[in-house]
């Protein structure tokens, strides 16, 4: 379950890991397409970090990275850093199901990262909420 695309030999399109997040593929083109529109987003099809993430799109404005969106079976994880100021600001607008990744981020700083799976149409506004948050900074 939330298997990512490993293979590393073959590069994805846009549509093969949209296709790929099966039942969420609609909301992963939608968090795609509204970071670009919104906030004017260059993305790029990238394998990051060794072979356990996977294909996935990394959002970058000018030369500032925003986030990386994984393709997973059935999901898509968005993988971002906040400061632990900007987390607050929105904390309490967020479900129990965000503020959990957000209690237990991978420290960095003054803030950390969060890898943050959405499954269905409340963790994609979320995650939207703490996206606007980054892109406004």
């Amino acid at each position: 379950m939330y298997e990512r695309m490993l293979n590393k030999k073959a590069i994805p399109t846009i549509e093969d890991m949209t296709e790929f997040c099966g039942e969420n593929s609609e909301r992963f083109s939608l968090l795609n397409e509204w970071l670009s529109s919104a906030f004017n987003t260059e993305q790029k099809i990238v394998f990051p970090y060794g072979n356990k993430y996977g294909w996935g799109i990394a959002h970058k404005k000018k030369s500032r990275f925003i986030c990386n969106v994984f393709a997973e079976d059935n999901a898509f994880t968005v993988m971002m850093r906040l400061s632990d100021k900007q987390y607050k600001t929105v904390y309490n607008q967020l479900q129990k199901y965000t503020q959990e990744y957000i209690d237990n981020k991978y420290p960095c700083g003054d803030g950390g990262w969060i890898h943050y799976r959405v499954t269905c149409k409340k963790h994609l506004d979320d995650i939207k909420i703490l996206l606007s948050v980054k892109c406004s900074y």
